[in-house]
């Protein structure tokens, strides 16, 4: 693995999916998989923390149902966004974003339908709740059949769409313990609005229809783990969260780590939400990781989240961060990270026995200090 990969973000290496796993069983209410890419011969390197980046394209009946609605071939010429001319099917494939309409987008439909015009009046800057109210579950082909009168020459259409990006994935392998592949742990998005079905852009790209994906490795330094094989380390990481902390664990085995380490894991249900389970299990009877909590949210009357075995485990929490443990999580920004982190506060407050301006400055000492990491999303 010394040589030096010639392969970037700019230019992605074509590595084959190896692996397509469901690990939600049967039934289910969400369909998470486990994937596995092979990394042969690109002489990528990655350490655990960072994250993949893969090169979406977009569905292909979605593709369809918007040539057809705008009565073109597919096979028009049209610039790509780094200009070079393409057929415009392999340019909505591979080059454009379909699922969410960009502002330029909407005031061009709204400039060429009276009946639009409202839409202008959404993409005033104050008043972007009723524009994200409006676009959520929507993509760029609702807003042309609901004005069917629209029309764009190719190139005009092309001009209105914003780049499709690569979406990031946080690593869930390390490369010490499977040194030619990665592995993703991925939640497959599908849900239905305005009476048609919708797909998430990567998710769905990877669990049905990928077979060599364009890939490259995102460095993510401010999540690594310590240097210091003796440290301790607190890890959060709910649904797809776990994906960092179970490639954290396979390097510490690796590696011969002597440092502590505990797992909080959360989903909905026990018998079919519980990822990796046999894994886990087993790092833990084997002394790997010294504690393993989970809380599966469903399984009983009342919900439980990982913040609440938190709460049951708060004074040796405090204890492994008075003796310099590394706190870590990994997952949704929006609620989960919030709860944890105003969790991981009031501990700090009630077991340390301090104000909250001091638990605060506490938690900001942790930031400082780099032992107080995230990665949500």
């Amino acid at each position: 693995m010394s040589t030096t990969s010639l392969y970037s973000r700019k230019n992605p290496f074509p590595a084959p999916v190896t692996v397509n796993r469901r690990l939600t069983a049967p039934g289910a209410e969400k369909d998470t998989r486990h994937f596995e890419i092979s990394l042969e011969g690109s002489h990528l390197q990655y350490e655990v923390g960072d994250s993949l980046g893969v090169f979406p394209t977009n569905d292909p009946e979605l593709v369809e149902a918007i040539l057809k609605q705008l009565g073109f071939s597919g096979e028009e010429e049209v610039p790509a966004p780094h200009g070079a001319p393409v057929p415009l099917r392999e340019a909505l494939l591979r080059h454009y974003i379909l699922t969410e309409p960009s502002k330029q987008f909407l005031e061009a439909v709204a400039a060429r339908d009276t009946s639009a015009t409202f839409l202008k009046d959404l993409l005033n800057p104050n008043v972007k709740t009723e524009l994200d109210r409006y676009l959520w579950g929507r993509d760029v082909l609702d807003p042309l059949m609901e004005f069917e009168s629209v029309r764009f020459a190719p190139e005009e259409f092309v001009k209105v769409l914003r780049k499709l990006q690569p979406r990031l994935y946080s690593i869930a392998s390390s490369q010490k313990h499977c040194p030619s592949s990665v592995h993703l742990t991925v939640a497959i998005v599908h849900y239905e609005s305005y009476n048609r079905p919708r797909k998430g852009v990567c998710t769905t790209f990877l669990s049905e229809r990928a077979q060599t994906v364009p890939v490259f490795i995102h460095s993510a330094k401010h999540f690594h783990i310590p240097e210091d094989p003796d440290a301790s380390l607190i890890m959060v990481g709910p649904g797809t969260g776990i994906a960092p902390f179970r490639a954290f664990l396979q390097d510490r085995k690796a590696t011969g780590a002597r440092g502590r380490n505990w797992l909080f894991f959360g989903e909905q249900h026990s018998a079919s939400d519980f990822f990796y389970q046999e894994e886990l299990e087993n790092y833990h009877s084997e002394g790997l990781l010294t504690h393993l909590h989970t809380a599966f949210s469903r399984d009983q009357d009342y919900k439980i989240y990982v913040q609440h075995r938190m709460q049951e485990n708060a004074e040796e929490i405090y204890a492994w961060l008075e003796a310099g443990t590394y706190f870590y999580v990994c997952g949704d920004a929006a609620r989960m990270a919030k709860d944890v982190d105003a969790t991981l506060h009031s501990i700090v407050e009630k077991v340390g026995g301090k104000t909250a301006e001091e638990a605060r400055e506490y938690i900001e000492v942790l930031k400082k200090t780099k032992r107080y990491r995230r990665d949500v999303y």
